[in-house]
């Protein structure tokens, strides 16, 4: 077949500093997806992209080419609203785990479609895999049963949404182009958007363990992801979250389940708990479901009734005895005074090490590694304290991970430091304009 346009031709009009149109945009990622465009052309186009940017409405065309290539859900047959959650991901951020069954306590389906960990954020199938008998791949019918019967599911997207965003998701990892907003804003709105969901909160990690160190840049990001939902219809709001120390007490798999079953029982850390019921207030409010209290659905037992519900409905037995790491050492406080800083790059590079994570998509993880906390910024030390407890089966990791841990606590004469303030959760609220 004679192609509409040639890639070359695309390449140099964004190299240039050009606007892509509609044409080019459709034809570039179907081509790509289908093997005409070659990998090296999608590399330089991806570079161009990251170097000159693209406006407002290039990035809804691209979005919609890419969810243009695949299948879309429809939610409207159930019988609730629906509503999601994106985290752009940190470090202990097991947020979603209580947070879906939380939702669906109100009559809001939650269809989480989830990814798995690469690097030093996890990921929340790797967590929900440490559960004996969990599965995290569903049929399209078996995802819409468990919706309007439990009211969540947490598993992972099928192979025919937004096709074109994985090839180019594993090309953007080994040609430096990542960090385009554009494209790291289209990847994530195109699965959601085909994924169906009628509103998305959006959780945007900014901090030394987030993706986005930078709150501009975290900000910027946030702004185009609304906008390109709202584009496309769906009711999109961004919170602009810290990721500067980790999520509660634990990074790792079955470390993590577990710390989100406490919550769900109605204790568990208290940071965890605030963003999980200022995420449930925003995907309430979002699904027509305002002025409730996510919070009494903890404390009283409800939502765990229904995670019990969701992990036995996709295999998993809510009572099993999680794994637990063969080895342990602790990391010990070097002095007296305020622990005024846990950096959560440097734990979650850690956790990663100790064979929580995987630099590979193939790896394999291991369910009881990772991170515990002993303590928190702000909480007082004293030398010889233990500050974190490393965990993992193959014990010959613990040196690298010690290395990567290296001037990641900070402790300062409790003397020197002003009262303590507490530290800011939500950085940050963006809505459509």
């Amino acid at each position: 077949m004679t192609e509409k346009f040639d890639a070359v031709d695309v390449i140099r009009t964004k190299r240039d500093g050009g606007r892509l149109s509609d044409g080019q945009i459709d034809w570039v990622l179907a081509a790509y997806t289908r093997g005409v465009v070659a990998e090296e052309q999608m590399s330089a186009l991806a570079m161009a992209i990251l170097l000159n940017g693209m406006d407002r409405a290039e990035i809804a065309r691209w979005t919609a080419a890419m969810i243009a290539s695949g299948e879309r859900l429809d939610f409207s047959g159930l019988s609730r609203p629906t509503a999601d959650k994106h985290s752009t991901g940190g470090v202990g951020d097991k947020i979603t785990l209580p947070l879906a069954p939380l939702v669906a306590v109100f009559g809001v389906a939650v269809p989480q479609l989830s990814g798995r960990g690469l690097g030093h954020t996890g990921g929340t199938l790797d967590k929900l895999e440490s559960i004996p008998g969990w599965r995290a791949a569903l049929t399209n019918d078996e995802m819409m049963a468990q919706l309007q019967d439990v009211g969540a599911v947490i598993c992972q997207a099928g192979s025919g949404l937004a096709p074109a965003d994985r090839k180019l998701y594993a090309l953007r990892d080994v040609t430096g182009t990542v960090e385009a907003i554009p494209l790291i804003a289209s990847s994530i709105m195109s699965k959601k958007i085909a994924e169906g969901t009628g509103s998305l909160v959006l959780d945007v990690k900014v901090g030394s363990g987030a993706f986005m160190k930078d709150a501009t840049r975290a900000r910027e990001l946030a702004r185009t992801m609304v906008e390109l939902g709202t584009d496309a219809g769906v009711l999109t709001v961004a919170l602009l979250t810290d990721m500067s120390t980790p999520l509660g007490l634990t990074a790792g798999n079955a470390l993590e389940v577990r710390e989100a079953v406490e919550v769900l029982a109605g204790g568990g850390p208290p940071d965890v708990v605030e963003l999980t019921v200022a995420l449930a207030l925003e995907m309430l409010a979002a699904a027509g479901r305002p002025d409730l209290d996510p919070a009494a659905a903890l404390a009283d037992g409800r939502a765990m009734d229904v995670w019990r519900r969701m992990i036995a409905a996709q295999g998993g037995d809510p009572d099993a005895t999680l794994p637990v790491a063969r080895e342990s050492e602790q990391v010990l406080a070097q002095a007296d005074g305020v622990l005024d800083s846990l950096d959560a790059l440097a734990v979650g590079v850690a956790a990663w090490r100790l064979g929580a994570g995987r630099a590979r998509k193939e790896d394999p993880v291991q369910a009881g590694a990772g991170v515990e906390l002993h303590a928190k910024p702000g909480d007082l030390v004293r030398a010889g304290q233990p500050v974190l407890t490393l965990h993992t089966d193959t014990p010959e990791r613990f040196a690298r991970a010690r290395e990567a841990l290296e001037g990641a606590i900070g402790i300062s004469p409790a003397a020197s430091l002003p009262e303590p303030s507490l530290r800011a959760l939500v950085l940050d609220r963006i809505a459509a304009s």
